[in-house]
């Protein structure tokens, strides 16, 4: 009962599927963020099911663009935004610590989330489904969620409010890092078996950039950072699934 309890923690925080309802305690958020990755599962399913589907390429690009937006409900998405204020700011560390935490969008949010999503449709439209490219890429979505939880339990936090800290500060931090780095380990070996080798390396130089972009400008992570992370990481690593397909790599 309390496995399916934190299960259901993580995908209640970090989708917009509908869960049952029940207090979130000590136990039921222990090991949160180990399942975390299993949202990818359900991305990479779905995202599957619409490769498979007979639909007119435009409108299956479309599909691929939006399936994790209608999964997560936009979560990501919204610390992408601040992040990317907060960057663009060119402030302080208190300065951009107070721009994650204003909820209005300003300028810079916007023109990053066009551009965004302009870049990636045109990377889905670029995507050829195949079996193959299905796996790899369901598991490059398990992937960046399993490192975006390590980061959490790994990386120092720079305020002691918030989602990350939350969850943090809730989890089993040893055993937590031990879970996602078996489990990052695995997914690595199994992408680059596959061929995917190039999302594994985008994933690698994204996680970096992470961490030095929260130590040095922020002091550490908090949930906008894990957001911005996420959807950084997910755009580079799609890039490089259709730079393989277009070298004929996959």
């Amino acid at each position: 009962m309390t496995a399916l309890q934190t299960i259901a923690v993580a995908f209640a925080m970090f989708s917009a599927l509908p869960m049952p309802q029940f207090a979130w305690n000590e136990k039921n958020m222990r090991y949160a963020l180990c399942a975390f990755p299993l949202i990818g599962v359900v991305i990479g399913a779905l995202w599957c099911l619409c490769g498979a589907l007979p639909l007119p390429d435009f409108a299956r690009a479309a599909g691929f663009c939006l399936m994790p937006v209608w999964v997560t409900g936009g979560i990501h998405l919204d610390g992408y935004a601040d992040t990317c204020d907060a960057l663009s700011s060119y402030g302080d560390t208190a300065q951009k610590l107070e721009i994650l935490k204003d909820p209005h969008c300003g300028a810079f949010a916007v023109i990053r989330l066009c551009s965004y999503f302009i870049a990636y449709l045109a990377l889905c439209v670029c995507v050829q489904f195949t079996p193959r490219v299905g796996v790899l890429w369901t598991l490059a979505l398990v992937g960046e969620r399993a490192l975006s939880g390590l980061a959490v339990a790994a990386f120092p936090m720079a305020k002691n409010t918030g989602l990350a800290h939350t969850f943090a500060t809730a989890a089993d931090k040893t055993n937590v890092r031990r879970v996602l780095t078996v489990l990052c380990v695995l997914l690595g070996a199994a992408l680059v078996a596959l061929g995917g080798w190039a999302l594994v390396l985008a994933a690698c130089a994204v996680f970096v950039r992470y961490y030095h972009a929260a130590k040095n400008q922020f002091g550490g992570t908090t949930g906008d950072l894990a957001g911005w992370f996420l959807q950084k990481c997910e755009i580079w690593m799609l890039a490089a699934l259709a730079a393989c397909q277009w070298l004929g790599v996959l």
